[in-house]
């Protein structure tokens, strides 16, 4: 039985998975009682644009979902990481991906599940 309607989260390819899946404001006190979780999947979003500077189809593309999936991913994990700096929120990492590197082999490698 699902619990949740429509269709499924397609699985998307992370390449990158993070070190560091923590992180705190400095000086705050008492420490952070909010922590929002970023997935690795929003993570890649925000690596690929505005780390890597790509474009959104080609960005879409290096994780295997659609231009309307990605920007989904993209302005949720913005929203996120802008709630965390401006009210003064921990930020954890959080996410299904698996341990293979994912460059340009298909489903295989790096993914959320398909569950998430």
């Amino acid at each position: 039985m699902r619990c949740r309607r429509g269709r499924y989260r397609c699985a998307r390819r992370i390449e990158n998975i993070p070190v560091v899946t923590y992180y705190e404001p400095a000086g705050a006190k008492p420490p952070s009682a909010e922590v929002v979780e970023l997935s690795y999947v929003e993570l890649e979003a925000i690596r690929l644009i505005d780390l890597e500077r790509l474009t959104q189809e080609q960005a879409a593309t290096r994780m295997g979902i659609s231009r309307r999936s990605f920007w989904s991913d993209l302005a949720s994990a913005r929203w996120k990481i802008a709630h965390a700096l401006v009210n003064g929120h921990a930020i954890r990492m959080v996410g299904g991906a698996r341990s293979e590197s994912s460059t340009g082999n298909g489903n295989k490698g790096d993914q959320e599940d398909a569950k998430m």
